[in-house]
């Protein structure tokens, strides 16, 4: 299993105020410790690893401020909900992406309509001459199909479609900021979003079963089980939120230093 707390070092890097400061006296030996002029050993105040570094020239502090100043980063179950919070980020970014594409793809689409359903009907009548000459069945006939369709394509389906999209791309792309920096009324708005599309991804499911459909209800599903439950939207389950605060406190109680 994954370490939450490494992970997060290994891309941000470790926080060590040990570091930054000229000397450690034996008091401060729960944050860092010189062994040598050249070399000291610091710790990480989130992964809670030793890590050996050269003291600094010049220093940054002369002394560590005491325990109570210094900006603990978080770890626990208060860094894997960011964590989780950044992953929906994402998704939800990329899902902004492909709506925002589906309207550029749209748009250019609707302008050369009557351009590309020529151009279409042309490959259709191609294919009906070449079934007609050889008197075999036409092995294009999916081809044939998807392409009748689009024959039948109006502007006004176009328009739906635009309009559609740029909605999607927009709440999708307001989701993936609001909870990259993990704002309250984004983790409503994921939530509300999500639940409402849910019986529509349900209804295309129930017309055609496929694995991309089943996907994206079992992850749409599961972000908001988890955004209610985990996050304690609407009410749900206050008393863990109260709980939430006393961990965050003895997270950061493990590293008062010894003395």
């Amino acid at each position: 299993m994954i370490n939450v707390e490494t992970f997060v070092c290994s891309v941000r890097g470790h926080v060590i105020p040990a570091s930054r400061v000229a000397v450690l006296v034996p008091e401060e030996h729960g944050f860092g410790i010189d062994v040598h002029p050249t070399w000291r050993i610091c710790r990480c105040l989130r992964c809670d690893v030793w890590v050996g570094v050269a003291p600094p020239a010049p220093a940054e502090l002369d002394r560590l401020p005491p325990f109570e100043e210094i900006d603990v980063p978080r770890r626990g179950k208060a860094l894997r909900q960011a964590v989780i919070l950044r992953i929906i980020a994402v998704e939800r970014a990329i899902h902004a992406v492909v709506f925002a594409a589906i309207v550029a793809l749209a748009v250019v689409l609707r302008s050369h309509l009557a351009g590309a359903q020529s151009s279409v009907r042309n490959y259709l009548e191609t294919l009906a001459r070449s079934e007609a000459q050889t008197g075999r069945a036409n092995n294009h006939s999916i081809v044939a199909q998807e392409g009748t369709k689009f024959l039948h394509l109006r502007s006004s389906t176009l328009e739906v479609l635009i309009i559609t999209a740029v909605v999607y791309a927009i709440i999708e792309g307001t989701e993936a900021v609001g909870l990259w920096y993990e704002k309250r009324w984004a983790e409503y708005l994921t939530a509300v979003a999500t639940a409402g599309f849910v019986p529509f991804e349900i209804r295309e499911l129930m017309k055609k079963v496929t694995v991309v459909r089943v996907g994206a209800l079992v992850v749409n599903l599961a972000i908001m089980v988890y955004l209610v439950y985990a996050k304690h939207l609407f009410g749900v389950g206050r008393k863990r939120a109260e709980a939430r605060l006393a961990e965050s406190a003895a997270d950061r109680s493990v590293f008062s230093p010894p003395f």
